[in-house]
Parts: structure tokens; C-alpha cells; sequence
């Protein structure tokens, strides 16, 4: 059986004011050893060194509480969520938190299915469909306080995907790799259209390393008008 650190983990998630158990420390170790397992049979991921899953995967898509705080009694989904980052990266951090992890691939479903019922986690679920059609009404409409997308889209496209999910009141937050102020200003038409605004951005690096990041916290303040998202295809070809 190969033996974990997890000093450098513990490190950086002190760095975020974040305390996890034994048990939560080996839950995470054992999700890294089924996100290699897996990755053998399908494209999961191009990173599988230990350390940097533990940092650019893990401690990445924690990140969140700089932007949104630690208060996760809440419902959560997580659109294009891959591999599940952030949504269950977060869900093993905060149990507490209800979390819906949306993916378009079923293969993916299927590991992320594996990765729950192995970790014996309660309160999540892995949805197999898209953004768009998952939205409408009497699907999954505006039925959670947070969505989180680490997925690589414009702002305006995201958005679009993303903004539909979430309660009036509630919060979309939109991981970005560096600060884009042309990606930002572009997307604020079509976020003002959805019935959010930009509430804050918060950039910093990861702890203990040069790895930027920037966080867009966009507050939904108004139903999200019945014409979006538009159908399957139309917000990743034209963007609003």
C-alpha cells in the first residue's frame, strides 16, 4: 500500500482557513488513486502527478472560499465538472454542502458514480445531460444558491450555461486561470441579460506557488428571462 504526504496539502489548506479530518484526508487520497485508475480507460485528466493533482486540482478548486467564504450548508452545482472540479472536490471538504455534478459525457457520470458510492458520500448526485437542456423550467431551473464552472469557456458563454441553475439571491462563480478584463467586459451584457451583475473578482495565487488565479463572483439578482439558455449548441457557437 503506498504511503501519501499530505504535510504540502494540510499546508495549503491552512493557508485557505480550512480544517479536515483523518477521514476526509484519506477520501481525498483514495478520489486521487480512482482519478488515476480511471484515467487509464479515459480522458480524465492530463494531470496525474500526486503533488499536482493535490495543487492544481484539489487545493484549486477549494479555492472557492476566498471568493464565497465557508459557509456550504447550501445546494451546489457544478456544470462541465469532468473529473468533479470543483463540486466534489468541495463536497469531501464540506459534507455539508448538496452538491449536483452536471456532465455531458456519461463515461464521466460513471466514474464520478464510482468516486461517491466509494467515498460513501451522502447528498450528491452525478447528472449526466447538458447545460442547456438541464436548465429549463421544471428541470433544474433556478433551484440552487451556488454554480461553479471550472470549464474552459468565454465568460459570456459560461454564463449562459450557468446563471439559469441559480436562485434569485444565490451566486454563479467562474474559475479563470489569470484576470481577463476584455473576457469580463464582453460578458457583461449577456450576464446583465440573465439577471446577474458582477459583484467581485478576486485574484490571488494558490497557496505556495505562482499559480494565478481569478475567481468572478456574478450575484443573481433577477429570474432568469424564459428564452435561455438557448438550445443545445447556440451558446458555445454565439456567444451573447
Amino acid at each position: 500500500m503506498e504511503i501519501y504526504e499530505t504535510a504540502q496539502f494540510q499546508t495549503d489548506l491552512d493557508a485557505l482557513g480550512i480544517t479536515i479530518s483523518r477521514e476526509q484526508e484519506s477520501q481525498f487520497i483514495r478520489y486521487y488513486e480512482m482519478l488515476i485508475e480511471w484515467n487509464q480507460m479515459m480522458n480524465l485528466t492530463a494531470i496525474t502527478e500526486y503533488e499536482d493533482v493535490m495543487k492544481k486540482h484539489f487545493v484549486d478548486s477549494l479555492s472557492l472560499v476566498k471568493a464565497y467564504g465557508k459557509e456550504m450548508r447550501i445546494s451546489l452545482m457544478d456544470v462541465g465538472t469532468g473529473a468533479g472540479f470543483p463540486g466534489l472536490v468541495i463536497k469531501i471538504a464540506f459534507p455539508e454542502c448538496r452538491v449536483t455534478l452536471l456532465d455531458s459525457l456519461n463515461k464521466r457520470i460513471q466514474f464520478l458514480n464510482a468516486v461517491i458510492a466509494e467515498l460513501g458520500l451522502k447528498g450528491a448526485e452525478a447528472v449526466h445531460g447538458r447545460a442547456e437542456d438541464m436548465a429549463r423550467p421544471g428541470k433544474m431551473r433556478e433551484k440552487f444558491d451556488l454554480c461553479v464552472s471550472r470549464a474552459v469557456a468565454n465568460l459570456s458563454t459560461l454564463s449562459e450555461y450557468c446563471i439559469p441553475f441559480v436562485k434569485p439571491g444565490g451566486c454563479f462563480i467562474a474559475y479563470k486561470s489569470e484576470n481577463s478584463l476584455d473576457e469580463m467586459s464582453k460578458a457583461e451584457k449577456a450576464i446583465a441579460l440573465l439577471g446577474g451583475y458582477l459583484q467581485k473578482k478576486e485574484e490571488f495565487l494558490l497557496p505556495d506557488s505562482d499559480i494565478h488565479r481569478c475567481l468572478y463572483v456574478i450575484k443573481k439578482e433577477n429570474p432568469t428571462p424564459a428564452g435561455y439558455p438557448r438550445k443545445a449548441g447556440l451558446p458555445g457557437r454565439e456567444p451573447l
